[in-house]
């Protein structure tokens, strides 16, 4: 696509997803609004990189999955090791062992994810799994479980911290936690 193509794609593709980006932003980071509009800016301009090449066919789904990545990759990068320290360990086939280590922590994060989700409500993991793995649109889910939209909304909204608190978070993959702020009246909602 040319630069003039990926111009016009991007103000009537993108930008009217602006809002919803920004929400979902401030659900997964910690940053104030100075932080979430770099990240924005950053996730915009590796979309528009990516569509300078190949214009996309779901631009919704490219985007947040550009968000997600991006968080993902800096949360890793929040918990690097001081280099101080990698610099002590003798490597013997640096190559080799950084893929084998990709892999493992791969297998980890799959296996931690899956203890997460086990560990959430039925009813919040049914729409979790619903909305985010078999990615049914919201109002199919609240269609087939007999539930209202918001409540679809609430309880992907709770699910994806918890599991979110469970994978980065500092609480050891407690996905209780957000059952127990109710009890310690931090939250009458969801």
């Amino acid at each position: 696509m040319d630069k003039t193509e990926c111009d016009d794609w991007f103000v009537a593709e993108v930008l009217p997803l602006e809002a919803a980006l920004m929400r979902f932003l401030a659900r997964n980071t910690r940053g104030g609004a100075e932080e979430l509009e770099d990240i924005r800016q950053e996730i915009y301009a590796r979309l528009y990189r990516s569509a300078l090449e190949r214009r996309p066919e779901a631009t919704k789904a490219l985007l947040f999955a550009t968000a997600r990545n991006l968080l993902i990759d800096r949360a890793r990068r929040d918990r690097v090791v001081s280099i101080d320290l990698m610099a002590e360990v003798d490597f013997v086939d640096a190559v080799d062992f950084r893929a084998s280590d990709r892999q493992m922590t791969a297998r980890l994060q799959v296996r931690r994810l899956e203890q997460a989700i086990g560990r959430l409500p039925a009813r919040c993991r049914t729409v979790v799994m619903m909305r985010k793995i078999e990615d049914l649109p919201q109002r199919e889910v609240a269609r087939r479980l007999g539930i209202t939209e918001d409540t679809v909304e609430r309880q992907v909204s709770k699910g994806v911290r918890a599991l979110a608190a469970a994978l980065f978070g500092d609480n050891d993959g407690d996905v209780q936690s957000s059952r127990d702020g109710k009890r310690n009246g931090r939250s009458t909602r969801h």
